[in-house]
């Protein structure tokens, strides 16, 4: 299976993260598109962030009902904070069979450099 990975915060997740999901779901070849929800971003202090359960929450209830997306705590249980490369690590060894892209805003693009192990990440995915 083909799945578009759409990392982020979503401190809340809005109207701009379901147009990307939804232009994604219907121009690019795959067959979902999962939400990891970050419940911490290297990037973020924790204190300027809602509760991870919360957006969490949010963002379950914004995509209800459209059955292509699945929102992930897959993050909630990988050492803190969450690093890209370290949750495709773990996705990897444990759905061997799909294929994993990563789906970002140009917010994450412009930073990409300061991702850990980012090189890797624009080889495999």
């Amino acid at each position: 299976m083909k799945v578009g990975l759409f990392f982020g915060s979503f401190n809340p997740i809005h109207v701009g993260h379901l147009i990307i999901a939804n232009h994604i779901l219907n121009e690019v070849t795959i067959d979902k598109l999962w939400f990891i929800v970050s419940p911490q971003n290297p990037f973020k202090t924790q204190e300027s962030l809602l509760g991870a359960y919360d957006r969490l929450h949010l963002a379950k209830i914004a995509t209800e009902g459209d059955l292509r997306i699945k929102v992930s705590d897959v993050e909630f249980n990988l050492p803190k904070p969450s690093y890209t490369i370290d949750t495709l690590t773990y996705l990897e060894e444990k759905y061997p069979g799909n294929i994993f892209s990563i789906i970002m805003g140009s917010d994450g693009f412009q930073n990409l450099r300061k991702w850990k192990n980012f090189e890797t990440l624009i080889k495999r995915h």
